[in-house]
């Protein structure tokens, strides 16, 4: 009967999630805090331009991690995801990752209806079902597989809804729907598996707060939208 009700849940989600971009047609930049064991690292900021049925999207992302004053992780990375109406047309981003390059180049193939990618852990093809794996839209909630914004590697997922909440950011309350989303393959090493908890405000499409463990407790909190 839970089973029942949670696939209700995802066809009446699903139905109202049409029209996607249309839903970030009101936001011009959200800005995200990444805090690692409650401490403030770094930011991850997304930036929207709208030209007709063109949408860009930004993503700046920069973060520190230290052990006793010495740095032992840091990463900056941009961005630019380009859409024609609810369709993703191109995405490239370049990132440093301890002095280590990373790359995605990303473009829609018209003749084989498949994203062509080009990236520091793959290169080939990828379903059109897949989505850039960035934190500021919700269909991410809504597919089998997400594509790195890092190295174009792609990654099967399940997402599961867990339950309706309320949370409280930066003095504001939220009714918000909690999902967990992990890695469909379970023998991927632990390092390598997605686990996270997310938090959507269904009100705004808005993801307001992503968690996870690895080395520690990391969020991800939207700290302002505009």
């Amino acid at each position: 009967m839970k089973k029942f009700f949670i696939l209700i849940f995802f066809l009446i989600y699903s139905l109202n999630s049409n029209a996607h971009m249309a839903h970030y047609n009101k936001f011009n930049k959200i800005e995200m805090e990444i805090l690692k064991d409650g401490k403030v690292i770094g930011y991850n900021y997304y930036f929207f331009k709208k030209d007709g049925d063109k949408t860009t999207v930004t993503n700046q992302i920069k973060f520190t991690v230290k052990l006793f004053g010495a740095t032992i992780f840091e990463i900056e990375g941009y961005g630019e995801e380009k859409y024609i109406k609810d369709k993703l047309i191109s995405f490239n981003s370049k990132t440093l990752q301890n002095d280590k390059k990373k790359y995605v180049n990303l473009k829609y193939n018209e003749q084989t209806d498949k994203f062509d990618i080009k990236g520091s852990s793959y290169n080939g093809a990828a379903s059109t079902n897949s989505i850039i794996g960035n934190w500021w839209s919700h269909k991410i909630l809504q597919t089998g597989r997400q594509i790195s914004p890092v190295s174009g590697s792609i990654k099967e997922q399940i997402v599961t809804f867990i339950a309706k909440e309320k949370i409280e950011l930066y003095g504001k309350t939220y009714e918000v729907d909690h999902f967990k989303l992990t890695s469909k393959d379970v023998s991927l090493p632990e390092d390598k598996k997605l686990n996270f908890d997310i938090w959507l405000d269904k009100k705004n499409s808005l993801i307001l707060k992503v968690t996870y463990s690895r080395l520690g407790n990391w969020e991800y909190k939207v700290k302002k939208f505009e």
